[in-house]
């Protein structure tokens, strides 16, 4: 039976990032990993389309255009990282603590930065040049 004095056996980081708490069940605890590492990909993917649009649409875009959408990207790619990092945190500490899971707030970030960098892309290919 798990008392308060129960020795935790976590490392320093783990008591420093997720203090307190009940250990959830660990098939919880990755299925949390799995989302967190979906986000990353997702990240990942926002940082190489702007790194890529910078460095391969040279002629597609006018300068100013394209280094400013490559931008939008690569800050969307870091605000869902960070993102990603809160809300696995967030999740871990819902689950440790037996409270209702939050919802993400990380969705509205992606589908506006989503549907911003899309709307500005479609207008400059729309644009003749």
């Amino acid at each position: 039976m798990a008392g308060i004095n129960e020795a935790d056996d976590r490392g320093a980081l783990a008591k420093r990032v997720l203090p307190g708490g009940k250990e959830p069940d660990a098939r919880f605890t990755l299925a949390n990993e799995r989302t967190f590492l979906a986000w990353i990909r997702t990240a990942l993917a926002f940082l190489a389309g702007g790194i890529a649009l910078e460095a391969f649409a040279v002629d597609s875009f006018p300068t100013s255009f394209r280094t400013g959408i490559a931008v939008l990207l690569v800050v969307i790619g870091m605000l869902i990282s960070l993102g990603a990092a809160v809300h696995w945190r967030r999740i871990e500490m819902s689950m440790r603590l037996n409270k209702p899971l939050p919802i993400p707030l990380i969705i509205p970030i992606l589908g506006f930065g989503g549907a911003v960098a899309a709307a500005v892309v479609a207008v400059l290919i729309a644009i003749p040049r």
